[in-house]
């Protein structure tokens, strides 16, 4: 017998379409077994999906990559806040989405959504050998974010003109690389992530890597409220705040995709 579920696309951190990072959500009644998870993720072929299954007034959220599950996934919550919002239950001003990183809030802000993660804790380390080589340059300092390098670069135009080897990032020693350099004027960092071993060979725009890189620059600028550009080919703003060992993360939402998925 088949399963029908309502499914939407979400362009997210961005106020214009074909822009940002595009999100599958899916609503379901109950989590079929995880392999099923896996394929429709795999099928939808986006950075990420997210299936979204009410629990009590709010939802239980998992998030899936083409490759594997993980454990924190911004964009795809900003787009899951978006649908219950916008679609399931217009009007409301707030959800909290009970997942793999605990209790995750949003809340509905002037120009889009607000939502509070945990922060990353950030480790110096040495850079990694095959690291500069993967990237083409030479990092100014690394650190380690519990699951990705962040690696700063010297300049903005160099993060925005990196063509890494991305087999060679596939083999590194983490789920992926972040690189980063002050830019100042409109935005005060630029940013772009890099994890191939997760399916994901450029991600457009992520959430999470700024739960690492919210701290980073707090840490280097001496304040605690950014605007960030994450400078892929589709680029994304997103406002961070550093508030203790949270962070919140400010960015829209733009309906692209509507409708059921059968399987």
């Amino acid at each position: 017998m088949s399963t029908r579920s309502r499914i939407f696309q979400v362009d997210a951190f961005t106020t214009r379409r074909f822009a940002g990072n595009p999100a599958a959500v899916m609503l379901l009644a109950a989590y079929p077994p995880d392999e099923v998870l896996h394929a429709l993720a795999a099928e939808n072929n986006l950075s990420e999906t997210a299936f979204l299954v009410p629990q009590g007034r709010d939802y239980r959220l998992r998030w899936f990559t083409p490759k594997v599950e993980v454990p924190l996934c911004g964009h795809a919550t900003l787009a899951s806040a978006a649908v219950v919002m916008e679609r399931l239950e217009p009007g409301r001003e707030a959800v909290v989405f009970a997942t793999a990183s605990g209790p995750l809030s949003v809340i509905r802000s002037g120009g889009g959504y607000v939502m509070d993660f945990p922060a990353r804790t950030l480790t110096p380390v040495e850079a990694p050998a095959g690291l500069a080589a993967a990237l083409g340059v030479a990092p100014l300092e690394v650190v380690w974010d519990g699951g990705n390098y962040l690696a700063r670069l010297a300049a903005p135009e160099q993060v925005r003109a990196l063509a890494p080897d991305l087999a060679a990032v596939a083999v590194l020693d983490c789920g992926g690389v972040i690189v980063t350099a002050e830019e100042g004027g409109e935005h005060d960092f630029v940013s772009r992530y890099f994890a191939p071993a997760k399916g994901v060979p450029e991600d457009p725009v992520t959430g999470g890597a700024h739960c690492g890189l919210a701290p980073f620059w707090a840490a280097r600028l001496g304040r605690t409220e950014f605007r960030a550009f994450q400078a892929s080919r589709r680029g994304g703003e997103i406002v961070c705040r550093l508030k203790g060992a949270r962070v919140e993360l400010e960015g829209a939402c733009v309906f692209y995709l509507e409708g059921e998925a059968v399987f």
